[in-house]
């Protein structure tokens, strides 16, 4: 199965994001990811108040966006729980009346609403779950396979993982590479309109799904894998264990945000060292990718002043011997500089 693949079952563009009145600007993290870094897959936004969060696109209800070529009502945000509020089913029978499909990546399952179902099937819509991998998939195999894969990897969730990699797969391509942005979550598919979200794999098939978003490919190819989690969490370690073995990187790129010293939620764990995290993500690696190597630090600076940032990349690169950089910040360049250095396999 090549990444192509992936595209047959997800989500249609363009996209309506729905908002509801989500007023926070966390919980909005998958509208906000897709007009960052897909604007031209979005035709507008609906919001139920004025007060909802403003992603900057026109306020078009579903009948006025399908006149503006919409194909799909993307649920834009993800509350605590995920669960679908009862006042939002209204808005989703009203988008599937003006023809569009329903893209969502709730906990809770499209498919479960009976009601909902049976009227996208009268009408011909698609409900499309996110969170839903495919049903045929294999235990990972580790055996070697064609093609370039990096990996990024974090020293605790919601460091900047797949802004990372997407930052790196732009500035691959800008560059002439043949390259693939690989998304492992919700929001990295509606942007890329391919892959899956791997945390909601049957933990035995986790690096057999990384090996199906990431397959042989030709030797100069780069695919670029959004990781998940981290090791050090003591939640979320098993998903992002299995991504590693299963992508087989030949590299790595860690993520951290500057002055993050306790897990985010998880006050009793400490951040590790980021030289310490790099050697436990090598040593881990190396089950499936023997050579794999560190290609950088992706260093997450948003509460730091430009001078204060710049500083601290540089303090690192000398101490780590390393590229650091912010990639949205400063740019990817140091960071593809690196890959790029890397001899490709014989």
């Amino acid at each position: 199965m090549t990444n192509e693949d992936l595209t047959m079952t997800g989500p249609v563009p363009p996209y309506l994001v729905f908002l509801g009145d989500e007023n926070r600007l966390l919980l909005a993290k998958t509208g906000v990811g897709i007009v960052q870094w897909a604007p031209e897959r979005c035709v507008g936004q609906y919001r139920l108040s004025t007060q909802a969060i403003d992603l900057g696109l026109e306020d078009l209800s579903p009948r006025d966006a399908a006149a503006r070529g919409a194909k799909s009502l993307v649920i834009g945000v993800a509350g605590i729980g995920g669960a679908i509020p009862p006042a939002w089913r209204a808005v989703l029978h009203e988008a599937l009346e003006a023809g569009l499909d329903i893209v969502a990546g709730m906990h809770e399952r499209l498919h479960d609403d009976a009601e909902l179902a049976e009227r996208a099937s009268e009408l011909g819509r698609r409900l499309v779950d996110l969170r839903d991998p495919p049903a045929d998939l294999s235990v990972g195999t580790g055996k070697p396979r064609s093609g370039r894969r990096v990996l990024t990897v974090g020293t605790d969730c919601a460091v900047g993982k797949k802004f990372t990699a997407l930052a790196v797969w732009r500035e691959l391509r800008a560059r002439g590479e043949a390259g693939d942005f690989c998304a492992t979550g919700q929001t990295g598919v509606l942007i890329s309109g391919k892959g899956f979200a791997i945390d909601s794999v049957v933990s035995d098939f986790i690096s057999g799904a990384a090996e199906r978003l990431a397959p042989a490919n030709d030797p100069a190819h780069w695919d670029v894998i959004e990781g998940q989690g981290s090791i050090f969490h003591p939640a979320y370690a098993g998903v992002s264990l299995g991504l590693l073995h299963g992508s087989q990187p030949e590299a790595i790129i860690l993520c951290h945000e500057a002055g993050r010293e306790r897990l985010g939620y998880f006050e009793d764990f400490p951040t590790p060292s980021l030289d310490l995290a790099i050697a436990r993500h090598l040593e881990a690696a190396r089950l499936t990718s023997l050579d794999v190597r560190c290609a950088g630090i992706s260093l997450n600076t948003k509460s730091l002043a430009e001078d204060e940032a710049l500083a601290l990349c540089k303090t690192l690169s000398a101490e780590l011997q390393l590229p650091v950089t912010d990639p949205i910040r400063m740019g990817a360049g140091p960071l593809v500089d690196r890959l790029l250095s890397i001899p490709p396999k014989p």
